[in-house]
């Protein structure tokens, strides 16, 4: 387990070492606060989502919303800021090839679906971005194509966030996924395309309303990117696409 101080950038916890729950939430006799805290400011990676309890996943439904948490004593009540951007990584199947395009999952029926079920619906509606990330083949690796440089895309996401805070300025958030419900009504205005377009998905995938604000904040940050006042059709397909654990029948 490893993380840094209060101001650091990053605190990451594994479930390969013994993750004790109060190592993660917070807590003790005299309350100390855990990685979801030393985190805040910063980026909270935990690898192999599904390994980890479900019930300290759970306990991160609350902080992931109010960017606080709360560990309650008998005489006391003790709040510790947790304002973190949580990243994840997990295999698709307890094998690792589910969806392989060349390698065949060994799982047995059934077990697919009851290894992503080990993380709840209301964490996965809290997670705005789910990418399936599928093997490189060695034609594109050894391609001698010219990519995109990293400093272009930095440029880009400096100005999107520049945009976000002169949107925001003086309302004491600093970034499109802070963004409040009414908020939301003012700055993701879509056009009559883009609510039939996002009609279907919601319908289609069955989504939750918390996965409604989710797409039209990421459509938002995708317009921003682009240079765009407006959130266009492109930009609110490409969020929905962002949220590939909502599909049903993903697992199978």
């Amino acid at each position: 387990m490893h993380s840094i101080d209060w101001k650091g950038q990053l605190a990451t916890c594994t479930s390969y070492c013994y993750c004790w729950d109060v190592a993660l939430v917070g807590g003790g006799s005299f309350p100390q606060p855990g990685e979801i805290s030393l985190a805040h400011n910063g980026v909270l990676f935990l690898d192999e989502l599904p390994e980890f309890k479900r019930t300290v996943l759970e306990v991160m439904r609350q902080p992931l919303e109010d960017r606080v948490i709360r560990i309650s004593r008998a005489k006391f009540t003790v709040d510790y800021p947790a304002g973190f951007m949580l990243v994840t990584s997990m295999n698709p199947c307890p094998c690792g090839f589910y969806n392989h395009p060349q390698k065949e999952c060994v799982c047995a029926p059934g077990t697919v679906q009851k290894y992503l079920n080990r993380i709840s619906g209301p964490l996965l509606d809290r997670i705005d971005i789910h990418v399936e990330v599928v093997p490189v083949a060695y034609g594109e690796l050894s391609s001698e194509r010219v990519s995109e440089k990293s400093e272009v895309v930095r440029e880009r996401v400096i100005k999107a966030r520049e945009i976000q805070a002169k949107r925001f300025e003086g309302s004491g958030i600093y970034c499109n996924a802070q963004m409040s419900s009414k908020q939301l009504k003012v700055y993701c205005k879509i056009d009559d395309a883009g609510h039939q377009l996002l009609k279907t998905a919601m319908e289609k995938l069955n989504l939750s309303a918390r996965a409604y604000d989710r797409i039209l904040k990421v459509a938002r940050t995708v317009a921003d990117l682009a240079g765009s006042e407006n959130i266009e059709t492109p930009h609110l397909a490409e969020a929905i696409n962002y949220r590939s654990l909502d599909r049903e029948n993903w697992a199978g």
